[in-house]
């Protein structure tokens, strides 16, 4: 069986930079058609020349293949309406971190008062520039996003013409808040997709699943699926891809993120033939996001054969990806 996508997006990566980008930028510009690419650098992406510096640096990592990054801003409840303007044209969107809650965090939003950001959020609304939320409280970590719901509740209702996308989203109560809102929508990962706490810290501590957002209950990965199958219009793939050294993962203090990208599309294919729902696939991978934000990728087709494939244990000695040495039921046939 041969599977055929048009133009798959990834619409959460990271990237990172130096030698780490080097290894993994070929790997996503290979199979995808383009990417949103997060700004969480050190330091983070904040002006107009960091964004051009750093697309600069992507297009060259990966090769000149057919691939489009599409930049991102880290949020800053400083930036002028005029700034904005100028940038827009350089941008797909912009990245709002609550503050320490992440990898590179320490500089995001302390709180989220309204009034101190309504000038940034209504300058966006205006200039169509979508607002991209990595949502979670700094409470317990279980309970993180769903209490941060009527954050995006308040955002969504005080300004109905700004795009939110709840990024990789975890539960069933940010699956709800979908239908509440019509300017809500969400990205959803390949590994919240497939595990529960229960893969990560159930038996063995596995330090290449612990991420953040961390997995949560069955009945919250049920709903995630029940999303992602049914290509549900509001909902878009994203890998939320973040690579670490493997020294970074199998040590105390375990760096969070879940590198998945060079494997996204063959797992995909896996959960929704298991499922019988390749059908959607296509809107999951690739429409749906066409139509979120408006963009026209550069053209590629991926054909997948239902064949297996092992994961490789590791990438340039570096980085250690998810099912590391496992066999996939999909492998890619040809990408181009």
């Amino acid at each position: 069986m041969v599977l055929s996508l048009n133009d798959p997006l990834d619409m959460h990566l990271h990237l990172r930079d130096g030698r780490m980008l080097d290894i993994v930028a070929p790997l996503s510009a290979e199979t995808f058609s383009g990417a949103l690419v997060m700004p969480n650098l050190v330091p983070p992406v904040t002006t107009e020349e960091a964004v051009a510096s750093y697309r600069e640096r992507i297009v060259k990592a990966g090769e000149n293949r057919a691939f489009t990054p599409y930049m991102t801003l880290f949020f800053r409840s400083d930036y002028t309406p005029e700034f904005l303007a100028s940038v827009r044209k350089e941008i797909l969107a912009i990245k709002l971190y609550p503050a320490g809650i992440t990898t590179n965090s320490e500089g995001g939003v302390e709180g989220f008062d309204l009034i101190e950001l309504a000038p940034v959020l209504e300058a966006m609304s205006e200039l169509g520039i979508p607002l991209c939320v990595h949502g979670e409280t700094g409470g317990f970590v279980m309970d993180r996003e769903a209490e941060f719901i009527p954050i995006y509740e308040k955002v969504a209702g005080a300004f109905p013409d700004l795009t939110i996308v709840m990024e990789h989203i975890t539960t069933k109560e940010a699956v709800e808040a979908l239908d509440r809102f019509e300017n809500l929508y969400a990205t959803i990962t390949l590994h919240h997709l497939y595990i529960t706490l229960d893969e990560v810290a159930g038996g063995l501590l596995q330090p290449h699943l612990f991420c953040k957002p961390i997995a949560k209950r069955p009945e919250d990965r049920e709903a995630l699926l029940k999303a992602a199958l049914s290509a549900h219009p509001k909902v878009m793939f994203g890998s939320d891809s973040a690579p670490h050294p493997r020294e970074a993962k199998e040590a105390p203090g375990c760096a969070a993120g879940v590198f998945t990208a060079p494997l996204a599309l063959p797992a995909l294919a896996q959960l929704f033939d298991r499922h019988g729902a390749l059908q959607n696939l296509q809107p999951f991978v690739s429409d749906n996001a066409k139509r979120i934000y408006g963009i026209t990728p550069p053209k590629k087709e991926v054909l997948l054969e239902k064949s297996p494939w092992l994961v490789p244990e590791i990438y340039e000695g570096t980085v250690v990806p998810m099912f590391a040495g496992q066999s996939l039921e999909w492998r890619i046939l040809r990408a181009g």
